[in-house]
């Protein structure tokens, strides 16, 4: 499966918060999220483990309320049931891998820009 670049097909699940599921298999999902300065994704958890790239932007996350100043090339982990939150500095795109596949996030997937 291929996915395409294309600046359409991203919903808002948060007041500044914009994601798109980008590719997908059958054990994980890759989406992008679009950050608006000043926003703060609130702390929460979940079975997925995560696994992330800040693209562009700067932001503070928190795992198990430990903060990381995080800048454009960082990367994160996030294991299963963690608690993490995190503050937006900057507006930033981060990417990110769940394992297992989110199915929650299917919905985001943008139809025209998957391929086979």
């Amino acid at each position: 499966m291929f996915g395409k670049n294309s600046p359409d097909g991203y919903s808002e699940v948060l007041p500044g918060i914009r994601i798109k599921t980008l590719t997908y298999g059958a054990a994980s999902l890759m989406t992008e999220f679009l950050l608006g300065k000043d926003v703060a994704l609130p702390e929460h958890s979940h079975v997925y483990e995560q696994v992330g790239y800040l693209v562009k932007g700067k932001m503070k996350l928190y795992i198990e309320g430990n903060p990381r100043i995080l800048l454009p090339g960082d990367s994160w982990n996030i294991a299963s049931n963690l608690r993490h939150k995190a503050e937006i500095i900057e507006d930033s795109v981060a990417v990110e891998v769940f394992t297992p596949r989110r199915e929650d996030y299917m919905k985001f997937v943008h139809s025209s820009d998957i391929s086979e």
